[in-house]
């Protein structure tokens, strides 16, 4: 039997490169393109090439191959303190959606068996999530559109992009809204890190006693999934035959304070939280997993503490490394 062949665009972040460590593991040959190498770990690719989605020449080198398999999740993206604040809008949207007009028209061209897009939440109507203890987010709820951010918008016309390409071209497609997705390995600091590795950064840098601060007056709520538990219901969606759209997330919804609380649990330490003004999204947003359910008979299978006691103890070690280097 041929070994099956993978293209996963967006290699070098986090979920991309989580993504290409467990595809080799199932024994698939992988070819891996983004802007920049895996910051933490050496790519598990077969090839990686350093090239811009944006660019149609980048994309026709990479796309030359009838790939049994493409995983489109590169974007131009980041946490709340750059999604929100309204001063990357047109970047997030050209890019990204110039990535994705390219990959869709060059996977017909070559004859991609199945590509996968990665949407996200931020596409779900401002409207559905104002209420925090109970947002409304199924699959069905995503009209009349009214996303509360341009990156949702963009996430939302490229939907309908691959949707439109599979109407008219039989491009296989499955698509995912991803709900908050962390874990180990992933962007800790700069500016575009979400708010599980924001906030474990803030604590583990903190000294027993001390105080961090959380955007918002705290009472926001979102569900988080691990990384781990991202790629089973990932890869059990491309092997199934359901198009989508459907959620990848957990039920499991906590505030905001909450999940620095939790934060502080697991890392020993009694902090004080100062909720000062920032940029928070909308009030409230869980994942619905009624469909994902029924079609893919997936759930996540550890609670939020474990995935968050292992990305704390993760980026507790880099911040400890970073201590050690400049002493």
């Amino acid at each position: 039997m041929p070994q099956k062949s993978a293209l996963v665009c967006g290699a070098g972040g986090f979920i991309g490169s989580h993504l290409v460590r467990r595809l080799k593991q199932e024994g698939f040959w992988v070819r891996g393109v983004d802007l920049k190498h895996p910051e933490y770990t050496p790519t598990a690719t077969d090839d990686f090439i350093i090239g811009d989605l944006r660019d149609q020449n980048v994309c026709k080198d990479i796309m030359d191959l009838p790939y049994d398999e493409v995983y489109q999740l590169a974007a131009d993206m980041g946490g709340a303190g750059y999604i929100f604040t309204g001063e990357h809008d047109a970047d997030v949207m050209h890019n990204s959606a110039t990535i994705n007009l390219n990959i869709a028209n060059l996977a017909v061209k070559v004859g991609a068996k199945k590509i996968f897009y990665s949407s996200s939440a931020c596409m779900y109507p401002a409207y559905n999530q104002e209420d925090p203890d109970n947002p409304k987010c199924s699959e069905d709820s995503a009209y009349p559109a009214a996303p509360d951010s341009e990156y949702g918008w963009e996430k939302l016309f490229s939907e309908r992009l691959y949707l439109a390409y599979n109407r008219n071209y039989g491009l296989q497609v499955r698509i995912a809204r991803y709900h908050n997705i962390f874990g180990t390995q992933g962007t800790w600091q700069g500016g575009k890190e979400k708010a599980p590795a924001a906030i474990c950064r803030k604590v583990a840098e903190t000294e027993d006693g001390g105080t961090i601060e959380i955007w918002g007056d705290g009472k926001q709520t979102r569900s988080f999934l691990y990384i781990d538990e991202c790629l089973e219901a990932m890869r059990r969606f491309m092997d199934s035959e359901f198009m989508g759209p459907v959620n990848i997330g957990s039920e499991e919804m906590i505030s905001i304070n909450g999940l620095a609380e939790l934060a502080m649990s697991i890392s020993g330490k009694k902090l004080h939280i100062n909720n000062i003004p920032g940029p928070v999204g909308v009030r409230g947003r869980n994942s619905d997993n009624s469909l994902i359910r029924t079609e893919l008979g997936w759930a996540p299978s550890q609670s939020l503490r474990e995935g968050l006691t292992q990305t704390y103890n993760w980026i507790n070690e880099q911040v400890e490394a970073r201590k050690a280097v400049t002493v």
